[in-house]
């Protein structure tokens, strides 16, 4: 019998939990001690790499914004994305869980109905939830079961993929043209949503996606201008950045005039690392790898009423902590003991803990990832209806996204896999033959990831392969529909 989110949710059993016990309890209680549950504002970069940033001294970019965040705020100094490419590191900040567990391989790929979100989680506690930006994990029309409503947003205003100034976007199925540059839709469209619910009985979940600065690149003239003595290829990077940085800084600014600021939680990050030959990646490689370069984000959080004191972390995080974080921070349970990869930070936010728990897993899966044309589609979808007309090919609508139609081995694991076990991070790379070759580096002394260390580190090797197998069989039990409860 297949399911929807709504009976899923419902029909919630229980499961064998990775690690039981490591992403949650750590600080419970701590919502107790400020006057209501806090808003909470999650915001995410499209490809802006670890040291695109003013106050990582970058030598062009200009951040003031961000940078301003980052000194009265948390800065995490080694934030990690789940994965190296847009979509599946989305999914890891909905569920808690590596996106791999749910067949969200590469961009283009989406959320199962299956999953349980961390919208549904808050809505469900009782905020009132809104989606604004970048979705890229299903569709955003109407009557599709991994649009943005259907995965727990009550309000959206949402593009399929990355999106730039004067696109269409989608707001609840209904498409809208827009004229402002890109970043600056996304905030006005959720400072038109904490307007309207701020003085409401519900806390706020809001969630700001940008489309920036995935290419093309299309900065605005004002943004363009800082730039003009740099490269061509470059200006308009710079200048989305810079773009980015100003419309977050008018929803911090709104989110103050607002009046809550002491109780709303701000995160931002990236999506991914950064662009070769335009970022500064932190690592080796770019966007796309599994080595450090392209899992290194930038990473800042704030929470005055609870964090007043500014702070930096170097403990390992990483984007699936985000909801087990959450839900952690306001004394909610989560909704049941599947496999999470992620772990509350409640430890981390406080200063309390210094190193990470439980180890980091990475692995990306050979395959290609799938287009998703997002302006084509929603200008298409503008004509349509225009006419009256609606999307209504279930192909399109993509109905069938809560099948599991492949069993996966569970003795096989190809591509590119990692775990991260600070400061060491084992790498496993499978051929298309079904070779295997390991690597072994120590982050601290060895930050690029230039020198094998395995021949040295036998009983290490050992340690940490073992490790690593038990977390890919568990994610490929996962990806074989096997955390579900009966009837999905």
């Amino acid at each position: 019998m297949r399911m929807n989110r709504r009976g899923f949710l419902k029909a919630l059993g229980a499961g064998a939990c990775w690690a039981a016990g490591g992403f949650a309890g750590a600080s419970k209680g701590i919502a107790a001690s400020v006057a209501a549950r806090p808003h909470i504002v999650l915001c995410m970069a499209d490809d802006q790499g670890w040291g695109d940033m003013g106050y990582y001294d970058h030598p062009v970019l200009k951040t003031p914004n961000f940078d301003e965040m980052a000194r009265a705020g948390l800065r995490f100094d080694r934030f990690y994305a789940a994965a190296p490419v847009c979509s599946p590191t989305r999914g890891s900040v909905m569920t808690g869980r590596h996106p791999n567990r749910f067949g969200c391989f590469k961009w283009g790929y989406g959320l199962r109905p299956q999953e349980i979100t961390v919208a549904e989680s808050l809505k469900k506690a009782g905020y009132a939830t809104a989606h604004f930006g970048k979705w890229h994990l299903g569709t955003v029309y109407k009557n599709s079961p991994v649009n943005p409503g259907a995965s727990g947003f009550d309000e959206w205003f949402s593009a399929a993929n990355f999106y730039d100034t004067s696109d269409v976007l989608s707001r609840e199925g209904k498409a809208v043209q827009t004229k402002k540059e890109s970043s600056m839709v996304a905030v006005d469209a959720a400072i038109e949503f904490m307007h309207k619910h701020v003085k409401g009985d519900k806390p706020m979940f809001v969630v700001v996606w940008f489309g920036s600065p995935h290419s093309p690149h299309k900065a605005s003239e004002q943004d363009l201008a800082l730039y003009a003595d740099q490269p061509k290829k470059l200006q308009h990077f710079y200048g989305e950045i810079t773009g980015m940085d100003r419309a977050f800084g008018k929803l911090r600014k709104e989110i103050a005039t607002l009046g809550i600021r002491d109780n709303t939680i701000l995160w931002y990050c990236s999506d991914n690392g950064g662009l070769p030959g335009k970022a500064v990646t932190g690592g080796r490689a770019a966007k796309g790898s599994i080595y450090e370069g392209g899992l290194r984000v930038p990473a800042i959080f704030e929470w005055p009423a609870r964090f007043s004191k500014p702070s930096v972390t170097d403990v390992p995080c990483n984007t699936a902590d985000i909801y087990p974080t959450l839900m952690d921070l306001i004394d909610q349970p989560l909704p049941d003991k599947r496999p999470l990869d992620g772990m509350s930070l409640a430890g981390v936010l406080e200063g309390k803990t210094k190193a990470r728990t439980r180890g980091m897993g990475f692995w990306d899966y050979p395959i290609r990832g799938k287009s998703v044309a997002s302006r084509a589609m929603l200008k298409r979808l503008l004509d349509l209806q225009a006419q009256g007309k609606e999307i209504t090919d279930p192909a399109e609508l993509r109905t069938d996204a809560d099948k599991i139609t492949k069993q996966y081995p569970e003795d096989s694991f190809p591509g590119h896999a990692a775990w991260l076990a600070w400061p060491w991070k084992l790498h496993r790379i499978e051929s298309k033959q079904g070779n295997v070759k390991w690597e072994l580096y120590n982050l601290a002394d060895d930050p690029r990831e230039a020198k094998d260390a395995k021949d040295t580190n036998a009983d290490r090797m050992k340690q940490m392969q073992a490790e690593l197998q038990a977390w890919l069989t568990s994610v490929v039990r996962s990806l074989n529909g096997k955390d579900y409860p009966a009837g999905k």
